[in-house]
């Protein structure tokens, strides 16, 4: 397909701060004018369309999640990189960055772990954790969800799960927010990336102390499954759990604040659907499938090419960084009717907003679950509940898309049991 918008001006797009704010529209020329776009901004040949991100998730022999943190170091300064060693050493572990037969062996481990029994076991301590977080906004009239409700919510969840204790969760919510900046800069930023490496390094001594810990006094937390998991291939290294754990703390985390703050954005900007989901709350899960779908939480994944492509005619070399940009494919109308639609109805989509294949997202489930109670609960105990004026803010990061500020009016309740 011949172009009719330029590679520059495509690129250009992708680095402004209105992209930022609504991908969407660029999502849309790519999708029309280059489906498969090499990226001089991102460092990367970008995906656009559902077919071809999906077949390319699905095919991890040409595609490999190997490798893909060390070609986003190797364009740091060269003085630079080779302090950068840890950072790299860890993202060469754990699930999102290994293929069979590694990943299998890693996931089968952790899927001993972390069972659907433990994500259920959660749903009480989700609504609990999530009235506490109310108890002290329900007087004011008005909230930043973010601080308040959406960011500490799934913290505490995963680090409950883990066994981290109290104390140091603030400690833990810092650090994942460092490692996650440095993933989400599209290109590489030195001063993100070495506050993404101070975090893993002061992270991973936790770890390190609390792993010895459990194997000492094993206790029923994750961190001790994942210690005690085994199977007939051996069980997971130390540096295989804290991979592990650094990738539940870091993608678990932000997929599922986004997923709650940008169900309750998307609901607020369409009343027509929340007013739909007030009148029939069991539309709740085929609610989330869309939120999932129309602002994806996870807007891209990355695979390297094992071999030479093509891919609509474009030949992408070995070697080469292939970005899948899921936010577009989520809204690709060949493959979704009125896509840029939110409808709470909406069935059967097959999204890819926690991808495809063998790197599916493992914590889906607790996601899903979190946001099935928070969103909810949160539409009945904010009354009368609106968009505060200039109440929405994007934080910049093209790979996690978050809300850095939503700020909302509601109806105050009187203090009670002296809560103010």
């Amino acid at each position: 397909m011949t172009a009719l918008i330029s590679p520059l001006a495509l690129d250009a797009m992708l680095v402004e701060s209105a992209f930022i704010e609504n991908p969407y529209p660029a999502y849309a020329l790519l999708r029309a004018h280059a489906p498969v776009h090499e990226s001089e901004a991102w460092g990367a040949w970008l995906l656009t369309r559902y077919d071809d991100c999906a077949a390319v998730l699905r095919d991890p022999e040409r595609f490999s999640s190997a490798g893909r943190v060390s070609a986003m170091l190797d364009r740091l300064p060269a003085a630079e990189r080779a302090r950068f060693a840890p950072l790299d050493a860890n993202f060469q572990l754990g699930m999102p960055n290994s293929d069979p037969p590694d990943h299998t062996r890693i996931r089968n481990l952790v899927n001993r772990a972390f069972t659907p029994r433990v994500v259920e076991a959660m749903q009480d301590e989700i609504g609990s954790a999530l009235r506490e977080l109310l108890a002290p906004v329900l007087t004011r009239g008005e909230v930043d969800l973010i601080p308040a409700v959406a960011h500490p919510l799934p913290a505490r969840v995963i680090l409950s799960l883990l066994g981290v204790p109290r104390a140091d969760r603030a400690r833990f919510q810092q650090w994942s927010n460092d490692v996650v900046a440095f993933f989400g800069t599209a290109g590489t930023d030195l001063d993100t990336a070495t506050r993404s490496l101070t975090a893993f390094l002061e992270a991973r001594e936790w770890l390190r102390d609390a792993i010895a810990e459990s194997r000492r006094r094993p206790r029923s937390d994750l961190l001790t499954a994942l210690v005690l998991a085994e199977s007939e291939s051996g069980a997971l290294t130390e540096a295989e759990i804290i991979a592990t754990c650094i990738t539940l703390l870091t993608a678990g985390h932000e997929t599922t604040t986004t997923l709650i703050a940008s169900g309750c954005l998307a609901l607020l900007r369409h009343p027509d659907q929340l007013a739909l989901l007030r009148e029939r709350p069991e539309l709740i899960s085929s609610a989330i499938e869309e939120f999932l779908r129309y602002d994806a939480p996870f807007q891209q994944a990355r695979r390297r090419t094992s071999v030479d492509v093509e891919i609509r005619g474009r030949r992408i070399p070995a070697g080469s960084i292939v970005s899948e940009l899921l936010g577009s494919a989520n809204r690709d109308p060949e493959q979704f009717a009125d896509p840029d639609r939110l409808d709470i109805t909406r069935h059967g989509t097959r999204h890819l907003g926690f991808g495809v294949g063998i790197h599916f997202c493992i914590g889906a489930a607790l996601a899903r679950l979190e946001a099935r109670i928070a969103i909810p609960m949160l539409l009945d105990e904010l009354r009368d509940v609106e968009l505060s004026p200039d109440g929405v803010a994007w934080r910049w990061n093209t790979t996690f898309r978050g809300l850095s500020r939503l700020v909302v009016r509601f109806a105050p309740r009187m203090p009670v049991d002296g809560i103010r």
